[in-house]
């Protein structure tokens, strides 16, 4: 069952697969923005430069509201997918951490970093005892 969890964790948390998804989410938003922009601010300039039709006060301020909330829409589901990816990063590099092994150490005399295998400080020539 252990197998079968880390295999499916390796499968979830590829960047490829991540990056894609976060693409195919940020790209729907985006399009939903453009959309509002064309739908509220540009469409209606071109209706009143080629006369197609007048607005009233009231009709821009909708308008101008229906773009904002696009935005606004837009930015609170680009922070989300933020917040999804760092954690998604943070579970991906949780196991590897304590995997990591320390490939230098320090002389305890002169305090300058020497291989962990060393059993002499190259800079001091003092004699370490490995751990």
């Amino acid at each position: 069952m252990k197998k079968f969890i880390n295999e499916f964790k390796t499968f979830a948390l590829k960047g490829n697969m991540v990056d894609m998804a976060v693409g195919v989410v940020i790209g729907t938003a985006f399009s939903g923005l453009i959309t509002s922009l064309t739908d509220n601010l540009i469409n209606p300039i071109l209706n009143v430069v080629t006369g197609g039709a007048r607005y009233h006060w009231q009709d821009v301020a909708r308008f101008i509201s229906s773009f904002l909330s696009a935005l606004i829409n837009f930015f609170i589901m680009a922070f989300v997918l933020f917040c999804i990816v760092k954690a998604l990063n943070k579970i991906k590099h949780l196991g590897n951490k304590n995997k990591e092994k320390p490939t230098v150490k320090k002389c305890p005399y002169c305090f300058s970093e020497i291989d962990i295998k060393a059993t002499r400080c190259p800079c001091c020539t003092s004699t370490i005892e490995n751990d």
